[in-house]
């Protein structure tokens, strides 16, 4: 008897009752193995927490991971936008300073630079190359932008270095845009500058503004700029004195400035041609012409049609040869031309 109470007193005893009428079922476990089983269960209840717990963190910088994906993805997408519009500036900015060279050139301030660029229809008479003046004229343009810029990229070897290289990225671009604003901020306050000084010496020379070549006398595309050429006659180097200007035959001409016609002739070189006088030393010059429209001596104003662009004298297909004089030089007529 006291054998049986010492193993109870050992042992957990577990005892089902089926009904009245049958036997319990008795099950006993010793006190050492529900010890080991509930320290059992408590390690793996710890571990499970620990599991759950890491899972929540990883969970957590996952999601902070893609947060500052997005947040960098629209950051890359604003600063590309923003760095298209400076682009965008910059390219205004330059147009803006072509047209202030130009006006500069007409109104006197700046000497005149010869330009110009090729395509097919030409004529007029060919002289000499001026001294240090030799080679054929060519065509060419640069365009300016900003620097390419460094994108953000996924890491390859942890979160963390992603995070950082995407930050270091973020941030180069971020400069460059600044310093492209830098940029514009002083080419604007220069244009301005350039615009206030040429805004007052336009009101001082308002007649003489009237009276300076401004627009395409003919539209139509450059066929021989001024400067030198390979002459279509001779096939050897010559220099050009105007801008061959293509255009479909009996396309009109008009006057790009006040002015008043001083000649209206046959020349075996130009074939008809008409010059106009606009006062301060200028004169125009239109050759090739089908028909001239106006009479020696007549004044002529700025979008006025003076002759119908035609293809005589020496001349390879219908066009407008247009020269610019000041004080008897012939320059070159893109200078004086602002739409």
């Amino acid at each position: 008897m006291s054998q049986q109470a010492a193993e109870t007193s050992d042992a957990y005893t577990v005892v089902v009752f089926r009904g009245s009428s049958s036997k319990p079922l008795r099950f006993s476990f010793p006190r050492k193995f529900v010890r080991k089983l509930l320290i059992l269960a408590a390690i793996l209840v710890v571990a499970d927490l620990l599991v759950i717990s890491h899972y929540v963190i990883r969970t957590g910088e996952v999601w902070q991971l893609s947060a500052f994906r997005a947040e960098a993805m629209g950051a890359r997408e604003q600063t590309a936008a923003f760095s298209a519009a400076i682009d965008d500036l910059k390219k205004r900015l330059s147009t803006m300073g072509e047209v202030n060279q130009r006006l500069r050139v007409m109104l006197g301030i700046d000497a005149s630079k010869p330009a110009g660029d090729l395509a097919n229809g030409r004529g007029g008479e060919d002289g000499p190359l001026p001294d240090g003046k030799a080679g054929v004229q060519g065509a060419g343009s640069a365009t300016s932008g900003l620097e390419p810029r460094q994108q953000v990229s996924e890491a390859r070897d942890t979160n963390q270095s992603e995070v950082d290289y995407a930050t270091e990225s973020i941030e180069e671009a971020t400069q460059q845009v600044r310093e492209s604003l830098d940029a514009l901020v002083r080419e604007a306050k220069q244009q301005e500058e350039a615009l206030e000084s040429l805004t007052q010496v336009a009101e001082q020379r308002s007649t003489q503004w009237a009276s300076t070549p401004s627009i395409w006398p003919v539209r139509g595309w450059v066929t021989s700029a001024f400067g030198p050429r390979v002459s279509p006659f001779t096939e050897k180097p010559a220099w050009h004195d105007g801008l061959d200007i293509g255009a479909q035959a009996n396309s009109p001409v008009q006057a790009p400035a006040l002015g008043r016609v001083v000649t209206v002739a046959f020349d075996s070189k130009m074939g008809n041609m008409v010059k106009l006088d606009h006062g301060y030393g200028i004169e125009t010059v239109y050759g090739h012409l089908a028909k001239s429209l106006v009479k020696e001596g007549q004044r002529v104003k700025r979008g006025d049609v003076v002759a119908l662009v035609g293809s005589t004298g020496l001349s390879t297909g219908p066009h407008l040869h247009y020269m610019v004089k000041k004080n008897g030089q012939a320059l070159d007529p893109t200078k004086f031309i602002l739409d």
